[in-house]
């Protein structure tokens, strides 16, 4: 080997080594604001539990019902923050990835309307329906995929994400299809904790400001660090429940979501109050304030407004299936509901969505027509 080529070796395994050590410390940094919020849970469990409870409170019964009702409020409000932080987050499945040949095509093409239609014949028995300003297949150059609806490509992760709403430094971690309904619990419980010990300190504030109790300082401090955090809680937690009521995210709220048929619309993908809340919390409201998985859906396909698909029931490509259930029928892949004018990939509960991915639905009743 020549000199120059050694040389060439060494100085490209420094370079790796320098990435490598670069990309640890910034995976390192990520977790900082994490730890933060963990410290200062735990300093506020000194503060509430010893310093209020046992060194501050008289009563033996206030000091159990403080303790009873704080510990309730705490468990909840850790187990939603680890559920959020350290659920996986939903990735685009494989295939939405744009084969070799079709990319090399997509290389070669000469203009954006070749491009258009590369993609476009590919996305054609993929469930999207929404598309680029140019009316485009929504593609992503880095992951090289199509994005399914509501999907976007987070710079942080570096990888397309199911129902991005954002990436939130404080949990380390994409708000995302898979842990929006944890992120919503630890908002809402993360406001309750800090209310909580806001109302239970400030009866003692005016006895440690005056000087009758001394050597409190914890406690005077937990006040107004609740107060505090329970202030930028209540805009965040009230403005992600509207999102929900309005089946939106935040990414939609600020970049409204293009449809192939109606073009641009902030309420696509709306069913009204009550099925918006249901599609993030699940059908059964027994489980709606835990923190377990029960969010309708798969993440990629999302029941929509009917002038958004009708017109794929026009589309002369190949018979159209239906199926005569009621107020409802199936048509090219989606549900049409006649009774309330809406138009839905299935599934549209979390039963039919486990039969939809068993295989099990029936298709008996389905008939083709021209």
């Amino acid at each position: 080997m020549s000199v120059l080529g050694a040389n060439y070796d060494y100085h490209r395994t420094l370079d790796v080594e320098r990435n490598d050590r670069c990309t640890c410390c910034v995976r390192t940094m990520k977790w900082f604001p994490v730890l933060f919020i963990v410290s200062v849970i735990g300093w506020s469990y000194y503060a509430f539990v010893i310093q209020l409870s046992f060194f501050t409170v008289t009563s033996v019964g206030q000091r159990i019902l403080f303790l009873l009702f704080y510990h309730i409020v705490l468990v909840m409000f850790l187990w939603s923050y680890y559920q959020t932080v350290f659920t996986e987050i939903g990735r685009v499945p494989a295939r939405f990835r744009v084969p070799r040949a079709d990319l090399d095509r997509l290389i070669r093409a000469t203009n954006e309307e070749e491009q258009k239609q590369i993609l476009e014949a590919f996305a054609k028995e993929l469930p999207v329906v929404t598309r680029t300003l140019n009316a485009s297949v929504r593609f992503c150059e880095k992951c090289r995929l199509i994005k399914p609806d509501r999907a976007h490509h987070c710079s942080v992760c570096g990888v397309c994400v199911l129902k991005l709403d954002h990436h939130c430094p404080w949990v380390n971690n994409c708000i995302n299809f898979s842990n929006y309904k944890y992120f919503i619990l630890f908002l809402g419980y993360a406001l309750i904790y800090c209310l909580y010990i806001a109302f239970t300190t400030v009866a003692y504030m005016e006895l440690i400001w005056t000087g009758k109790i001394d050597g409190r300082f914890h406690i005077l401090f937990l006040f107004f660090v609740s107060v505090m955090f329970a202030i930028s809680l209540v805009s965040l937690f009230g403005y992600h429940c509207y999102l929900v009521l309005l089946n939106r995210t935040t990414l939609e709220s600020f970049r409204t979501p293009i449809f192939r048929y109606g073009g641009p619309d902030k309420n696509g993908f709306s069913l009204g109050k009550i099925s918006n809340f249901q599609e993030v919390f699940g059908d059964d409201r027994r489980l709606w304030f835990f923190p377990v998985y029960t969010s309708l859906g798969d993440g990629m396909l999302f029941p929509t407004q009917s002038h958004h698909l009708v017109s794929l029931a026009n589309e002369a490509a190949s018979p159209v299936a239906t199926v005569a259930t009621g107020n409802q029928s199936f048509c090219n892949g989606t549900v049409v509901n006649t009774s309330v004018a809406i138009v839905s990939p299935i599934p549209q509960t979390q039963a039919d969505f486990k039969e939809y991915v068993n295989g099990s639905k029936s298709t008996a009743s389905i008939e083709s027509h021209e």
